[in-house]
C-alpha cells in the first residue's frame, strides 16, 4: 500500500489526537505529561494553517499514520527565518519510512516559504529520532543536559538544524 502525504484538515484531528496522546503518554517524544483533548488539536491545526505553516498527515489507505508540522523556532522578528519542525508516526508503523516521507515534506515546504533554518529538538535517547533526521541533512549544534523531566527521571534535549537557503531575506 503506498504512503500519501497531504494537508491535513480538522476532520483529522482525531487521528492526529490518538498519535499524539500515545506519544505524550508512552514515551519522551513529548514532554508532558498528560493527554490532550479534540479541542485542543483542532485549535492547534487552525492555529498553525492560520500563521501559513503546514500540518501534514501521512496516509496509508484510510489510516493517518503519522503527522508532521513546524512553526516558529521562538517569537521574536529576528528568527522569523528559523523553524521548527514535529514528526509523530503511529507506534505501530515505525522505521518504515513514514517519518522520513514527512520531514522530508516539511523541508520542502519551509524552503517554499524562504526559510533559512530548520530546527528539530529531539530527546537525547531517541536514537532514531536523531538518526532520521542526521540522514535528511540535519547535523547536531547543541546538547542540553537534564532541562526537560518526565517519568522521573531528567530528559537530555538534543538540538539538530539543517540550513535550507542561504540568501537573507529581509
Amino acid at each position: 500500500m503506498s504512503l500519501i502525504v497531504r494537508d491535513a484538515t480538522l476532520e483529522d484531528a482525531a487521528d492526529i489526537l490518538a498519535i499524539y496522546n500515545f506519544a505524550a503518554l508512552n514515551t519522551t517524544a513529548v514532554w508532558t505529561d498528560g493527554p490532550a483533548d479534540l479541542a485542543s488539536r483542532r485549535d492547534w491545526i487552525s492555529a498553525r494553517q492560520k500563521a501559513g505553516y503546514p500540518v501534514l498527515v501521512a496516509m496509508k489507505g484510510r489510516d493517518v499514520v503519522g503527522f508532521a508540522s513546524f512553526g516558529d523556532f521562538r517569537p521574536w522578528p529576528g528568527y522569523r527565518h528559523t523553524v521548527e519542525n514535529s514528526v509523530y508516526v503511529d507506534e505501530q508503523h515505525h522505521r518504515s519510512g513514514i517519518g522520513r516521507s514527512l520531514v522530508a515534506a516539511l523541508i520542502e515546504r519551509a524552503t517554499a516559504l524562504d526559510k533559512h533554518s530548520m530546527i528539530a529538538g529531539i530527546e537525547a535517547a531517541n536514537a532514531a529520532s536523531i538518526a532520521l533526521h542526521a540522514s535528511l541533512g540535519f547535523v547536531e549544534v547543541a546538547r542540553m543536559p537534564e532541562v526537560g523531566c518526565k517519568f522521573g527521571r531528567w530528559l537530555d534535549l538534543v538540538f539538530m538544524q539543517r540550513r535550507l537557503a542561504t540568501e537573507v531575506k529581509p
